[in-house]
C-alpha cells in the first residue's frame, strides 16, 4: 500500500512514529508538507494552502491508494483531487479551534474521519473513527529519577520538586499562566520550593529523561485532543495533574498517583497530594491501551478499508 501524507508539520513526532510503525508494516509513504511559515503567534495564511493545490492534483495520479490529511486544514487540498480517496485527522486545535468550520465541512467528503478522542468526535459531530495517537513504550520507559536528573542538568536542585511543563509558554491554549499560578500556591501548601520545569524545542528523543527526572507532570491545557505529553508521562510512571481536557480523565482512569481538575483549587490540592506522596504512578500498565503498535493496527485497519471500498465497484461491474 503507498499513501500520499499532506500535513501541516511535517516535524510532528506522533505523526512520524506512526509512519515509521506502519512502513515496518509493509505500507509506503510520500510526505508533502505544507509550505509557509507558522509559529506560536502566526498563522500559514490561505494562499500557503492554495499554493499547494496544483502540485497535490498532479502527485496525487502517481499510484497512490489513498491521501492521508493530517489537520482540518490541509483537507480542503487534499479534497481538490477527485482520483484518490481520502483519510482526514484531526489533531485537537482543529477542531476545538477557529479551524473547525472547515473540519466540520470537510468530514462528509472524506472516506473516512479519525479523531483522537471521543470528546472530539462529540465536538465534530460526525460519525468518525476514535483513534489516539500511539505512544513508544520501548523509548518511553521508567528509569532512575537520579541518573536522569544528570542527563537533563537538573542534578543541582537541590531539595526542590521538579514539576514538568513539556509545552511552550507562548501557545495561548496550553495556559501556561495558570501553571505558574497553580505552582505558586501548590509551593505556599508545602515544606519545599517547587521548580516548575519548562521544557520543548527538545530532541523528542530527549523527552524520557525528561519525564523521569520530573516529580510530576502538569498540564494546564484550555482544549486537547488526546495529549502525547499525559500518555508519555503515563508509560514513565510520572503522575499527573491535569485540567479536563480531551481523553485525559479516560486514560488517568485508575492511574495513581494522578489527579484530573477543572478549578486552580482542585489542581493546587492535586499537585500538593502527589509531591507530598513522592511516588511513582502505576501509569504505564495503562499506557499499554495506546502502544503504537495498537494504534499503528487500528490505522492500518482504516487504510485497507478504505481502499478495498474504493476498488469494490470495479470487481462488481458487470461483464459487457
Amino acid at each position: 500500500m503507498h499513501v500520499l501524507i499532506l500535513t501541516a508539520n511535517a516535524d510532528a513526532p506522533f505523526m512520524n512514529q506512526q509512519i515509521d510503525e506502519l512502513e515496518r508494516r509493509g505500507v509506503t509513504f510520500t510526505v508533502l508538507p505544507i509550505a509557509g511559515d507558522a509559529s506560536d503567534v502566526t498563522s500559514r495564511s490561505p494562499m500557503d494552502y492554495l499554493r499547494m493545490v496544483p502540485k497535490v492534483i498532479s502527485e496525487s495520479g502517481n499510484g497512490y491508494d489513498l491521501i492521508h490529511a493530517h489537520y482540518g486544514l490541509t483537507t480542503p487540498v487534499a479534497l481538490s483531487q477527485l482520483r484518490t480517496p481520502v483519510v482526514m485527522s484531526l489533531w485537537g486545535s482543529d477542531v476545538h479551534g477557529p479551524a473547525k468550520p472547515v473540519s466540520r465541512a470537510c468530514a462528509p467528503l472524506c472516506d473516512e474521519v479519525i479523531v483522537m478522542s471521543e470528546e472530539m468526535r462529540e465536538e465534530l459531530g460526525y460519525d468518525c473513527r476514535v483513534i489516539p495517537d500511539g505512544i513508544d513504550l520501548e523509548k518511553f520507559t521508567p528509569s532512575s529519577q537520579r541518573q536522569a536528573r544528570e542527563r537533563v542538568g537538573w542534578d543541582d536542585a537541590g531539595d526542590a520538586y521538579q514539576v514538568l511543563f513539556p509545552y511552550r509558554p507562548g501557545r495561548t491554549v496550553k495556559n501556561f499562566p495558570r501553571a505558574e499560578r497553580v505552582v505558586a500556591a501548590a509551593e505556599r501548601l508545602l515544606d519545599r520550593p517547587i521548580d516548575l520545569r519548562v521544557v520543548h524545542q527538545v530532541d523528542h528523543d530527549a523527552v524520557p529523561d525528561y519525564m523521569n527526572a520530573a516529580d510530576a507532570l502538569l498540564l494546564t491545557s484550555r482544549s486537547e485532543g488526546s495529549p502525547n505529553s499525559v500518555k508519555e508521562a503515563m508509560a514513565c510512571n510520572l503522575p499527573v495533574v491535569a485540567t479536563d481536557v480531551g481523553d485525559v480523565r479516560e486514560r488517568l482512569a485508575g492511574v495513581d498517583p494522578s489527579h484530573v481538575g477543572a478549578s486552580d483549587a482542585e489542581l493546587v490540592d492535586g499537585l500538593v497530594d502527589v509531591l507530598r506522596r513522592g511516588e511513582r504512578s502505576n501509569g504505564r500498565e495503562a499506557a499499554r491501551e495506546v502502544s503504537i503498535e495498537r494504534t499503528a493496527d487500528q490505522i492500518l485497519d482504516v487504510y485497507e478499508r478504505v481502499a478495498d471500498e474504493r476498488v469494490e465497484p470495479e470487481r462488481e461491474a458487470p461483464q459487457v
